[in-house]
C-alpha cells in the first residue's frame, strides 16, 4: 500500500515582468500608467512528475537549487495545489518545511508550543502530556517562558522542529531540517528518524546531503529543472546525479579556462609571494596549452580525491635553450600553496629544449580534500627568470565521499585491537 501517490503533477507559477520602467514614482503617475508591473510570464516549476512512496518507507528527493524539490514537498504538504495532475497522501502529515513559521514572537515559547500543537492536530491534553519531551528535545528548559522574539534563530528553529516531530505523524515531510542545530541536535534528529522507520512511519526527505539520503532512504528521486531524471536505488541515483554535476562543472571550468583575459597578462612578474592571477615572461619558450587527464586518458576538470591526475603541458621553444626548468604548483581556492615543485628542485639537469614538445606532470594519487584548487604552470631559467609563467589560470575541482577537513588527505588506514568492534572502515 502506498502512502504517497503523485501522478503527472505540474506546477506553474506566474511571474511578473516589468514592461516599462520609470525613473521616479512621480514620472509613473505623470505618464498616466500607474500599473507598471503585469503578470505576463509563467514559470513551470514541476513538469509531469510521477512517483509513489510505500507505507513505512524513507524516500529522498535530490537535485540542484531550483530543480523543484521544495515545490514538490509543499504540494504534498497541502501548502500549495498542483496546476494539473493528481496526488494523494494517506494519514496525518507533519511538514518540517518552514520551522516555526506559525510562531508568534510576542508570546512565550510555552504558549507557542500549545498553539502550534493544536494547529498540527493535537488536543490540549495531548500537548500537555508531551510538553516536557518537546522542551527537553529543543533544549529550551530555561527559556520556554520567555517571548519567542528573544530567541536566537537556532533556538527558534529547534523548538519548531521539536513541536512538529512530536505530533507523531503517519507521514513526516522534511526539507533540509538538519541545518537548524549543532552536531548534538543533528544526532538527536537522526535518532528520531530512525525511530520513525522502526515504527513503520513514512518519511519524505528533501536535502542536499547525499550521504544522508544514501544512509537513510529506501528510494531516491532526482529532479532536474522540474523533471524526473532518475528514480530508484539511492546509491545508483546519487552516482548518476554526481556524474551529471561533475560534467556540468567540467564544462563550466573549461569555459572559464578558455576565457582568460589577454589584458590580464603582463610581461614583468611582480613579487612571486604576492603575485596575482596572470601570465608573464619573455616568451622565448611558451606553454601553449594545459590539460588535466585521468588514468584512462580522458580530460577533465573534476577529479575524485585520491585519483590519478596528469597535468599535460604543450610547450614550444622559439630558439634552442640549454637553461630551462618546468614547474607546477597546486593552490587552494583562497591562495594557500598545497604543493609546488619543479624539475630543478628534483635534481634534473637541462640539456636542450627546441621546437614543440609535451611535458606531463603525473600525480599518482591526488591526496587533497574536496574543494576547488588553482594550478600554476611555468617554464623559466634556473635562476627563476620566467620564459612563461601561468599564475593560477587553471582550476580543478576535487570531490570526495568523505567529509574530512583541511587541505591534504594523506594515504592512511585504521587498526583496532581485539576489544574494539567497528565496521565500515
Amino acid at each position: 500500500m502506498n502512502t504517497i501517490e503523485v501522478h503527472d503533477v505540474r506546477k506553474t507559477y506566474r511571474r511578473h515582468g516589468r514592461r516599462r520602467s520609470f525613473g521616479t514614482l512621480k514620472s509613473a503617475f505623470l505618464s498616466g500608467r500607474g500599473r507598471v508591473v503585469q503578470p505576463d510570464v509563467t514559470f513551470e516549476a514541476l513538469k509531469g512528475v510521477s512517483f509513489e512512496v510505500g507505507a513505512g518507507k524513507t524516500f529522498g528527493i535530490i537535485g540542484r537549487n531550483g530543480s523543484g524539490k521544495s515545490t514538490m514537498l509543499k504540494l504534498i504538504a497541502g501548502i500549495a495545489k498542483p496546476t494539473s495532475g493528481s496526488l494523494s497522501v494517506r494519514g496525518r502529515v507533519s511538514a518540517l518545511i518552514e520551522l516555526g513559521a506559525g510562531f508568534h514572537p510576542e508570546i512565550s515559547g510555552r504558549d507557542n508550543v500549545f498553539i502550534n500543537g493544536m494547529m498540527l492536530g493535537l488536543s490540549k491534553r495531548q500537548i500537555a502530556d508531551r510538553f516536557d519531551e518537546i522542551v527537553a528535545f529543543a533544549e529550551l528548559q530555561e527559556f520556554i517562558d520567555e517571548p519567542v522574539k528573544t530567541y536566537s534563530s537556532g533556538m527558534y528553529m529547534r523548538l519548531g522542529f521539536s513541536v512538529a516531530i512530536n505530533v507523531d505523524p503517519d507521514v513526516l515531510l522534511v526539507d533540509e531540517v538538519l541545518a537548524v542545530g549543532d552536531e548534538g541536535f543533528t544526532h538527536r534528529c537522526l535518532d528520531k528518524f530512525a525511530d520513525f522507520r522502526r515504527r513503520g512511519r513514512t518519511v519524505l526527505l528533501v536535502t542536499h546531503s547525499l550521504d544522508l539520503v544514501s544512509r537513510l532512504c529506501d528510494d531516491a528521486l532526482w529532479l532536474d529543472h522540474g523533471r524526473v531524471r532518475d528514480h530508484g536505488d539511492p546509491r545508483r541515483v546519487i552516482d548518476a546525479y554526481l556524474m551529471d554535476v561533475a560534467a556540468a562543472e567540467n564544462r563550466a571550468l573549461s569555459v572559464a579556462r578558455d576565457s582568460v583575459s589577454v589584458e590580464a597578462m603582463t610581461l614583468d612578474a611582480p613579487d612571486m609571494s604576492n603575485a596575482a592571477e596572470g601570465r608573464w615572461g619573455s616568451r622565448e619558450a611558451e606553454i601553449l596549452a594545459v590539460e588535466f587527464a585521468r588514468n584512462d586518458g580522458t580530460t577533465s576538470h573534476v577529479f575524485e580525491s585520491g585519483e590519478h591526475v596528469a597535468i599535460q603541458m604543450r610547450v614550444r621553444a622559439h630558439r634552442p635553450l640549454q637553461d630551462f626548468v618546468f614547474g607546477v604548483g597546486l593552490f587552494s581556492a583562497d591562495g594557500v600553496c598545497c604543493y609546488g615543485t619543479n624539475t630543478d628542485i628534483e635534481g634534473a639537469q637541462p640539456a636542450e629544449f627546441s621546437g614543440d614538445g609535451q611535458v606531463t606532470f603525473i600525480i599518482e594519487s591526488l591526496c587533497v580534500v574536496a574543494g576547488t584548487y588553482k594550478i600554476d604552470v611555468a617554464v623559466h631559467r634556473r635562476n627563476g627568470v620566467p620564459y612563461d609563467y601561468h599564475r593560477q589560470l587553471y582550476t580543478i575541482r576535487v570531490t570526495s565521499k568523505v567529509n574530512d577537513i583541511g587541505l591534504v588527505r594523506p594515504p592512511h588506514r585504521w587498526t583496532f585491537s581485539s576489544g574494539i568492534r567497528i565496521s565500515g572502515l
